[in-house]
């Protein structure tokens, strides 16, 4: 650096006897600028004095170049004191925080004395009751998890599950708590004579009967309860559990006044059944099978009005009706053709789907159990263990049952025991 600086000093020298190229002194630390600045037109005088060979000036040029960036990477190393530059930035950045501050509190005083006005207060929405008949099967809780979680996504809702039971199952009780749902957990047993038994088709005899019914029950005594009676605002609607629901189906029922209803797929072996409308009205329906019934429906294709149901408390399902009227016994002391209220664009949009669930197969477990190796009643849903209990270890197990019986019976053979149970 001494030798540069000695440079410099030359250099200086001769920029003063020239009087041309640089007035006054340089920095000290900045002995490698004045080089860098000045050097080439120096180089220019001092090669004309001096009458150097061209080789020897690029050298020295090169020489001067290369201490100049040996300067400069130098310099990449040194913190830079920005103090006085960042200075007035934090002074507005302060400045524009204390104004922000301030306008949010004026805004929040502003707020605390505002008065609402009506157009301000939004009514509350209409509460959706869903009643849900349930019985006990194989994939029950499947069907009734998924279920649980599209209602998950429909606000102000309120699920009614009825269990085709003598009492609440565990199974059932668990997965509602678990729901995060608002619910009421019911049971009533169907009527043995109302049973289907083994080999019967599953049209033959209406199911769900009782479970609706007391679904009905104790959503008349339960609102009656609270304050303001009869003229609560709701919508009440059937769901089975192994029905498939677009979200926008609760939605479009929500306003119902009187009796709802809207188009069904994949039921009574069409794509869909529905109402036909003609200037907004129902006019017919739809539908493969008798529709010269009052309300050739599908459950899934209607919902009504919570002050109707109250207002009318002797309206219910009639378990005795002929095949296919059950839909028609509970409408036709509420509402007449003409009041109905088509939703779903006009009833020209299927969002509710009557599908069900595959029965399972099961010729492996049968053939475990016979060994003794079935599956570990101790996991919930692997053979309904909420409902019932199986000695494993040697046992032999006889099982008579159909897809929509409700009543099953087994016969447990272990060694010279026998014990026979039923649910």
């Amino acid at each position: 650096m001494t030798a540069v600086q000695d440079l410099c000093g030359t250099i200086r020298d001769c920029l003063r006897s020239e009087g041309t190229l640089y007035s006054g002194t340089p920095k000290p630390e900045d002995p490698l600028v004045l080089l860098l600045h000045e050097f080439p037109p120096l180089l220019v005088t001092m090669a004309t004095r001096m009458k150097l060979k061209l080789k020897t000036v690029f050298v020295l040029y090169f020489m001067v170049s290369l201490l100049g960036l040996v300067y400069a990477l130098m310099q990449l190393g040194q913190r830079c004191d920005c103090t006085e530059h960042d200075l007035p930035k934090d002074r507005t950045i302060s400045r524009l925080r204390g104004e922000l501050h301030r306008l949010q509190e004026q805004m929040r005083k502003s707020e605390a004395t505002k008065q609402p006005s009506k157009q301000d207060v939004k009514p509350s929405l209409p509460t959706i009751f869903v009643i849900t008949p349930t019985y006990a099967r194989l994939v029950q809780k499947a069907e009734l998890t998924r279920l649980s979680q599209t209602f998950l996504h429909v606000p102000q809702i309120h699920w009614i599950v009825v269990e085709d039971s003598p009492h609440k199952t565990p199974l059932v009780s668990d997965l509602l708590v678990k729901s995060g749902l608002s619910f009421t957990h019911l049971h009533m047993p169907t009527n043995k004579d109302r049973k289907l038994q083994e080999g019967d088709p599953s049209w033959l005899k209406p199911r769900g009967v009782e479970q609706r019914n007391e679904g009905l029950r104790w959503l008349r005594e339960d609102r009656r309860a609270q304050p303001g009676g009869d003229n609560q605002q709701g919508v009440v609607y059937f769901a089975d559990d192994d029905n498939t629901y677009s979200l926008q189906i609760f939605e479009e029922m929500r306003s119902t006044q009187r009796v709802s209803v809207w188009p069904v797929g994949l039921v009574g072996g069409m794509k869909y059944e529905r109402p036909v409308i003609e200037g907004g009205k129902v006019i017919r329906f739809h539908t493969g099978w008798r529709p010269s019934r009052p309300f050739p429906m599908d459950m899934a294709g209607f919902a009504v009005s919570l002050k109707l149901i109250l207002a009318n408390p002797e309206a219910c399902f009639d378990g005795e009706a002929p095949m296919g009227f059950l839909e028609s016994s509970f409408l036709q002391g509420l509402v007449t053709m003409d009041e109905l209220e088509p939703k779903a664009d006009n009833c020209s949009k299927v969002l509710v789907w009557h599908t069900r669930t595959e029965k399972p197969k099961m010729k492996r477990e049968d053939a475990l159990q016979a060994q003794g190796l079935g599956s570990d009643p101790a996991v919930e849903g692997s053979i309904l263990s909420s409902q019932r209990s199986v000695i494993h270890t040697g046992a032999k197990v006889l099982t008579s049952a159909h897809p929509h019986t409700h009543s099953l019976s087994h016969t447990l053979t272990v060694g010279k025991t026998t014990a026979r149970y039923q649910r």
